[in-house]
């Protein structure tokens, strides 16, 4: 039912992989993406009262239930659509917002949103050009590749909370 281009395709997006992606799906992801930023970027007020705790938000007016509802909705739509066009491709979203919080020193969201929106596109970005040039002609998968730096930044996140947690 497909031709060999299309196999190689399905293939390299079911490792992670930018390669298959047309100018189209560029086109298609940055709007998308744009659209999710601004949203969330709105939304960075009553995240920095969520920030606080859930009483203290609704207190201050915010609606936490809808709050937490949109979260997880431009959460899902960003992860949609990257997914649809390169695959899974793991630790991004886990790895770079903690990298981010440590080299800006804050979790305010006014600077956190933008700095993770475009530490996670430099970040992909990197791996990416390291997928494609590390072993070329072979191409590694860009998830291989977020993997093998992603993984120690998570290790080493939960080795410290467990260290916090035992004080």
């Amino acid at each position: 039912f497909a031709n060999d281009a299309q196999i190689v395709n399905l293939h390299n997006w079911s490792r992670g992989s930018f390669s298959g992606t047309s100018w189209t799906g560029v086109y298609v992801m940055a709007a998308v993406v744009l659209i999710a930023f601004i949203w969330t970027f709105l939304l960075s007020k009553p995240l920095s009262a969520y920030q606080l705790g859930e009483s203290y938000a609704s207190n201050l007016g915010v609606n936490v239930k809808a709050l937490r509802g949109l979260i997880v909705f431009l959460s899902s739509i960003l992860s949609a659509c990257i997914v649809a066009f390169a695959g899974p491709v793991s630790f991004v979203g886990v790895a770079v917002p903690h990298l981010v919080k440590s080299l800006l020193g804050t979790s305010k969201p006014i600077l956190m949103i933008p700095a993770s929106f475009l530490g996670g596109s430099f970040f992909v970005l990197i791996c990416d050009l390291i997928a494609r040039t590390l072993f070329a002609p072979t191409e590694l998968s860009v998830s291989t590749v977020t993997a093998v730096f992603g993984a120690p930044v998570v290790l080493f996140i939960m080795l410290r909370r467990s260290r916090e947690g035992a004080r």
